[in-house]
């Protein structure tokens, strides 16, 4: 019988894991899309190894991160000898790769994608995402390959085609003829493109992924199509069925905060602002951010310890918010249903014991045992700045951020 995960394990992970570019490549091989050959190399020697061996004239070396726009930031270049290739790699795994999607701190690059070049006719983008309007997964192509597609969709919407795609039945054969005529492809290209859309579709489906993006596909001198880059993420909720994308994580890539946070069984999100947040429950997680904000103040995160955590989780997730060299104020905004307030407060407790508090403390209790959460706080010797509701809470927490930083 099939596993089925429980709503804490559900909620305890990010809600998508992402791999590398050559590890996505690797699943458009086995579902039969044609993809570059290439070599994932980690120095500058096994670069240059790398180009002999696929015996070209040109390749091209590629930072592996997960993050989009490698090329402005110099993590792509273009090489026509070994040496290029090895000075190419070099330079990129000197320093972090700065891009559109990572920090202004960059993200270090410690895997290359060294692969053969080609003869680009045109390119094209071919995307798989799920519309939660529809309520389905919908394929998106479109002629301006190579480039974003969100800044496709703000300035020439007309140019991005779309079909939603059945989750039983997969891509109905006319819908691939659709897009595939849609895009303009030549005559010959027509049975291959719709072919590459039903198996882009089916391994969207087997795999459980939440998007899927070939940026570009491009249409070869000789007529052939090729899966020039490759984008997938997966639903983390559905990875107990695919141990094989579980071995694919690149613990490095991801933040650690959020790693702690999954094997605590705790929804954690890093974010840009100053307030730690320790909530339980999405809902009014959510609620709290917008309240913090309302309030003149920015979230630094995420945090939900869900409506059953221990006081070990609640310690733990103390001690991840406090990890964040941004945090100036914590805001701890509890409404004790299931979970009870004397547990947070005993997890506060524990935490500032072993962590040695050094931000301001607010903290907001109401519902089940909160007369026993409000004392066992008040007599615990920890410095906590009361609030009897919400808004009281994030304008207290935005004034000590403030006096704090």
């Amino acid at each position: 019988m099939e596993r089925v995960l429980t709503p804490c394990e559900e909620t305890s992970k990010p809600s998508h894991v992402k791999i590398h570019e050559y590890q996505a490549k690797q699943l458009f091989r086995e579902a039969g899309i044609q993809v570059p050959t290439g070599h994932v190399v980690a120095t500058p020697a096994e670069a240059g190894a790398a180009f002999e061996a696929l015996g070209q004239p040109l390749a091209v070396v590629k930072a592996q991160i997960h993050a989009g726009g490698r090329g402005k930031g110099g993590g792509v270049k273009l090489v026509r000898s070994a040496q290029e290739a090895r000075q190419a790699a070099e330079a990129i795994l000197a320093k972090p790769l700065v891009t559109p999607q990572t920090s202004a701190e960059g993200q270090p690059v410690k895997t290359l994608l060294v692969e053969e070049g080609c003869d680009i006719e045109h390119e094209y983008y071919v995307g798989i995402t799920l519309d939660r309007g529809l309520g389905r997964p919908v394929l998106m192509a479109s002629t301006e390959g190579g480039m974003d597609i969100e800044t496709v969709a703000a300035e020439t919407p007309e140019k991005i085609l779309k079909v939603s795609i059945d989750p039983s039945g997969g891509l109905a054969a006319w819908q691939a003829r659709s897009l595939a005529y849609g895009l303009g492809l030549p005559a010959e290209a027509i049975k291959p493109a719709c072919q590459l859309f039903g198996q882009l579709t089916q391994l969207y489906l087997d795999k459980d992924a939440s998007l899927m993006e070939v940026n570009p596909l491009v249409l070869t001198k000789d007529g052939g199509l090729l899966a020039l880059d490759g984008k997938i993420n997966f639903d983390s909720n559905a990875l107990y069925r695919h141990p094989d994308v579980v071995e694919m994580r690149d613990l490095d890539e991801e933040d650690p905060r959020e790693s702690k946070a999954a094997e605590a069984g705790l929804a954690y999100i890093a974010l840009d602002g100053t307030i730690g947040c320790l909530v339980n429950g999405a809902g009014l997680a959510m609620g709290t951010m917008d309240t913090i904000q309302l309030a003149g103040g920015s979230p630094a995160n995420f945090l939900d310890v869900g409506g059953g955590a221990t006081a070990e989780q609640v310690s733990a997730a103390f001690k991840i918010i406090l990890s964040d060299p941004k945090v100036r104020a914590i805001l701890v905004n509890i409404f004790g249903g299931i979970m009870k307030c004397d547990v947070i407060a005993d997890g506060i407790i524990a935490a500032a014991s072993e962590t040695k508090l050094s931000v301001p403390l607010v903290v907001r209790l109401e519902g089940t045992n909160v007369e026993r959460g409000r004392e066992l706080l008040e007599t615990s010797g920890i410095d906590v700045i009361t609030a009897s509701d919400l808004a009281d809470a994030a304008a207290k927490a935005v004034e000590c951020a403030g006096a704090s930083s």
